[in-house]
């Protein structure tokens, strides 16, 4: 047996399952705010990331994956998806017909060698955002809606947005000079961490998160007394946006981030756990200035966020705020006999392009032990073939639930499955909503395609499809 590596996680089953279900309900309210995706290599050069994050930033200095290619090059794991993404933009010059922003979400695994804790592996899974080419206010405030609007869609209540703003330039540098003055006097009483910190990046001691560190750095000076009236008046524009859309805040004058390329407003969502397990920040994001024209696109600026799937799972875990998600089958066939084995296998295969989950049970088995591999199976009917209904061209059909049976001609399958699927459907507290396992209201579920309520797909000349209702199937009549 091969041990897994360390920092490292499977996500199978079940836990897939919930991180498909949070990339799914991010996916849809991204789409709504206009957003498409991109997907970029996990491979980057080192050099990517070393100009775009920073050399100072812990990421850099400590965590990132590099090593040499087989032709001598350095080659990085992605430790961070923004570089990637904004470099892709400009390689695809996506820039050239300055119809900004240009907007991207994705979602993939990134890889940080740190230290494995309570939801953070060496690699994990994040979804994000960039609006690239946003310079406006508007669009800083829109993109924090639109992460606080996932959250709250997954089920997240009593959400802490802490915020905050590194200014312009002019606001930035007057107030590293005061960092460097006042840190000059206790420097060597700090970390190691903070001693090459006050050396690269002054910014970067105030995100240190070592206790003995803590009493002094609560003593610095703050930047919002550095702010140039510009800068001030911005800050304020976003909290009086962030006021009217009823999205709640506090700012943190020490929240900085981890990454160099942030200037302006910067922000996180911080969540505690019923249980009283506090996450920390769930997600996080900002705006920057400088990126994408480092990366050799135009000087534009851009802002985005992320969030870990990892993290997020585990507290929607903790607080149930999953839905229930179907795990069963709709139908399992349990053939009796060689022949209703053969003739099992090509109606598995029908009932699958109709759009139903099926399972067969091709192995030799008691109809008791058939039964037994349904239930384990979570499956709604039983469809049961013997040598009985392969001569009267019939099945008999039972109810797991309810454990009722019945037999009906073979030809009339399908009909009685859209039946009974649609009855069941409808007659469920939540059948008004196609999309209600995702956590919208009914009206809301479609909008995003385009469609009312009841057609979720299209129709052509061969086929017609119309909408299961929440089943999760279009059953395709040929």
């Amino acid at each position: 047996m091969f041990n897994i590596v360390k920092g490292t996680h499977d996500v199978i089953q079940a836990e897939a399952q919930r991180y498909s279900y949070i990339e799914e309900v991010m996916t849809n309210v991204a789409l709504n705010y206009g957003y498409k995706e991109f997907r970029t290599p996990v491979l980057e050069n080192s050099d990517l990331f070393i100009r775009s994050v920073g050399d100072s930033s812990d990421i850099v200095r400590k965590e990132m994956y590099t090593f040499e290619d087989k032709g001598g090059r350095s080659i990085t794991l992605r430790p961070e998806r923004t570089a990637g993404i904004i470099r892709s933009m400009v390689n695809a010059k996506l820039f050239a017909n300055q119809d900004y922003p240009v907007k991207a979400f994705y979602v993939g695994p990134n890889f940080r060698y740190e230290r494995p804790q309570q939801g953070r592996y060496r690699q994990f899974n994040q979804f994000g955002v960039e609006c690239a080419g946003a310079s406006t206010i508007e669009r800083d405030v829109e993109t924090i809606a639109l992460g606080y609007t996932m959250l709250k869609v997954l089920g997240f209540d009593n959400l802490k947005l802490k915020i905050n703003t590194l200014g312009d330039k002019e606001s930035r540098e007057n107030y590293k000079a005061a960092l460097k003055e006042y840190f000059s006097k206790h420097i060597e009483e700090m970390c190691g961490d903070c001693k090459e910190r006050f050396k690269l990046n002054i910014l970067r001691i105030l995100d240190c998160k070592v206790p003995e560190d803590r009493p002094i750095i609560d003593k610095a000076p703050k930047i919002g007394d550095y702010l140039t009236e510009e800068a001030r008046n911005r800050f304020e524009k976003v909290k009086s946006y962030l006021t009217a859309l009823e999205i709640p805040f506090e700012v943190d004058s020490e929240l900085v981030r981890g990454l160099d390329y942030y200037s302006g407003i910067v922000f996180e969502f911080h969540y505690t756990a019923s249980n009283g397990n506090n996450y920390g920040a769930i997600g996080a994001g900002g705006h920057y200035g400088n990126l994408i024209s480092e990366i050799g696109g135009p000087q534009i600026e851009g802002v985005g966020f992320a969030f870990g799937i990892e993290r997020i799972a585990k507290v929607m875990e903790d607080d149930s705020l999953f839905p229930e998600l179907a795990n069963g089958v709709d139908l399992f066939i349990m053939p009796m006999g060689e022949k209703a084995v053969e003739f099992s296998f090509g109606l598995a295969y029908v009932l699958r392009n109709l759009g139903y989950s099926t399972e067969v049970c091709y192995e030799a088995k008691s109809m008791g032990a058939m039964f037994k591999k349904a239930e384990r199976r979570e499956a709604t009917l039983a469809l049961i073939i013997g040598e009985d209904e392969l001569n009267n061209n019939m099945i008999t059909i039972k109810n797991l639930g309810t454990k009722e049976q019945t037999q009906i001609n073979l030809q009339d399958l399908q009909s009685y499955l859209d039946n009974f699927f649609d009855i069941e459907l409808e007659s469920a507290d939540d059948s008004e909503c196609c999309c209600h396992h995702e956590g919208h209201e009914h009206g809301e579920c479609c909008r995003h395609e385009g469609h009312e309520h009841g057609e979720c797909c299209q129709d052509d000349d061969e086929h017609e499809h119309h909408c299961c209702h929440g089943h999760g199937h279009c059953h395709h009549e040929e």
